[in-house]
């Protein structure tokens, strides 16, 4: 049976197979202790579901416009100038099912074969495989824990080239919690300014989960605002990971590419979810900062559980809900049973030996690294992280 070789071009999430190991695992009625999720905790906000329950009760059951209704696409406007300060227009909005969605339709809209598509890493495992089902070659520039995973104006400068076309980045960062301050984003636009082919993706979807301050956008600044793509969506900030919604804010041109594209694939995104989406947007942000009220404090219990086992580096995450600490001094060692030659080899001994699931650092471009999360209860936290110490104090 022969399928299309674009399968061969690009790799299964490893945030989803550890997933489903951990489904496989519990089907066996072992207990996981989940810290690799991406997805908060939290429940979606009482006044969200409710949106949604009267959505169905008034019929909203009917094929939804490609780029999301008009209202909805006027209120991610209106929660972008009141967030963000920043001017859109509903026709620069396209509403997908998903933020992953929105970024695959804007890398497809925007590359082709033989380009180049600059991403510093540590990154968001679907950066680079989106790029390749594009026929695009991702350029993988590695920034050190010792610089807060931060890519300077330097580096992008002396890595952009004739083929380059797109820049992709997240701030904050999953995997590092990588949060860019204004200064550091407006050094980064004057190198973009110089090479006015090169599009930037900026993956603005852990905007609230920030714990240093004001979410800061590399849109804001007018000299290269017409290549910026903002992806945004609902997923992390308002726990609404299951309802599948995600946008873009792109000028004109890039967001009817888009539109276009979806129309093939998918068309309008689910309607019961694009009306609790208005509701979402232009309400109280209250559950919203209580939820990171909550990421914040285990982010310090988590930072304090790492100082207590020897051999590990980690930097403290200005946001997201996720540590990414520096783990190779365990490379090399062995329990008796099992040798550790690598994150991916580390991962599978925890699941397997300690029962606690994380992600190896290798799927995000760094394979010194582990990811693990703390969107999970403190309980969870506190009982996954001595599972983690003791195994970690079996090898030799």
């Amino acid at each position: 049976m022969q399928l299309s070789s674009r399968l061969d071009r690009f790799n299964e999430p490893e945030t989803l197979k550890m997933a489903k190991l951990c489904r496989e695992l519990r089907a066996e009625g072992i207990d996981v202790i989940d810290l690799s999720l991406g997805e908060p905790d939290f429940n979606t906000p009482v006044h969200i579901k409710q949106a949604a329950k009267k959505a169905i009760d008034d019929n909203w059951s009917h094929y939804p416009p490609v780029a999301g209704y008009a209202d909805l696409r006027e209120a991610i406007c209106a929660k972008l100038k009141r967030d963000n300060n920043l001017d859109y227009k509903p026709e620069n909005i396209v509403v997908s099912a998903g933020a992953k969605q929105s970024l695959a339709n804007a890398v497809l809209a925007i590359v082709e074969s033989g380009d180049e598509v600059i991403i510093p890493t540590p990154y968001w495992v679907t950066y680079s495989e989106i790029v390749r089902l594009g026929e695009a070659m991702p350029k993988l520039i590695k920034t050190p824990v010792k610089t807060g995973y931060k890519l300077t104006a330097e580096e992008l400068e002396k890595n952009i080239t004739d083929k380059t076309k797109l820049f992709i980045f997240s701030s904050p960062c999953n995997p590092t919690g990588t949060v860019y301050t204004k200064e550091e984003l407006k050094a980064l636009a004057d190198v973009f300014e110089k090479h006015p082919k090169v599009f930037v993706i900026s993956d603005e979807i852990y905007e609230y989960i920030n714990f240093v301050g004001d979410h800061e956008s590399i849109a804001q600044f007018n000299n290269i605002k017409d290549r910026v793509i903002i992806i945004n969506g609902l997923s992390k900030g308002y726990a609404m990971t299951g309802y599948r919604l995600g946008y873009i804010a792109a000028n004109a041109k890039v967001a009817k590419a888009c539109e276009k594209l979806q129309g093939q694939f998918t068309s309008g995104t689910n309607a019961v979810t694009q009306r609790a989406a208005i509701t979402a947007l232009l309400s109280d942000l209250k559950p919203t900062h209580e939820m990171v009220r909550q990421f914040e404090h285990r982010r310090q219990r988590v930072m304090d559980l790492v100082e207590e086992i020897p051999g590990i580096e980690c930097a403290k995450p200005d946001g997201a809900f996720y540590i990414f600490p520096v783990v190779k001094s365990y490379f090399g060692k062995t329990d008796g049973e099992t040798i550790i030659h690598n994150s991916s080899d580390l991962v599978m001994y925890l699941l397997n030996k300690a029962h606690v699931s994380t992600v190896t650092g290798s799927a995000f471009g760094d394979d010194d690294c582990l990811r693990i999360s703390f969107a999970n209860s403190m309980e969870n936290i506190e009982k996954g992280f001595l599972r983690i110490k003791e195994a970690l104090a079996k090898l030799k």
